[in-house]
């Protein structure tokens, strides 16, 4: 009877796929793994993960879990568990494997909008 719901459905290539929307941020962020610390910059991030600038002479591999600590103003610590999915010459990407309690008003107030916000991609675009 009443269509309140509408089928909204961003145009896209057909190559394209949809992720959650990144927010371009620049700050510090503390990468910690079995006593391995790394700092580096935050490149962008989502309600599903962050992209971080690789750091030189740093190891990972994709599958292992970091600590991240990103740091926004003075009173903001956005602390995650993620795990390394994709790696490119200039960049470090990273889903988040568990986001404690106390972080997750913090992460959401962050992202506001971007939280519920779908983008396109394409596979094989130069953003790991």
């Amino acid at each position: 009877m009443f269509n309140v719901a509408s089928e909204y459905k961003p145009e896209r290539a057909p190559d394209a796929h949809l992720r959650h929307a990144r927010m371009v941020r620049q700050t510090a962020v503390l990468m910690s793994r079995r006593g391995d610390v790394w700092q580096t910059d935050l490149e962008d991030i989502s309600a599903t993960g962050a992209r971080v600038s690789r750091p030189a002479g740093w190891h990972g591999r994709p599958g292992d879990v970091w600590v991240l600590d990103m740091l926004f103003g003075e009173a903001v610590n956005v602390h995650v568990l993620a795990e390394v999915v994709r790696i490119s010459v200039a960049s470090v990407a990273l889903a988040y494997a568990r986001i404690p309690e106390d972080t997750q008003p913090a992460l959401w107030s962050l992202l506001g909008g971007y939280a519920d916000t779908l983008e396109a991609w394409e596979e094989g675009s130069d953003q790991a």
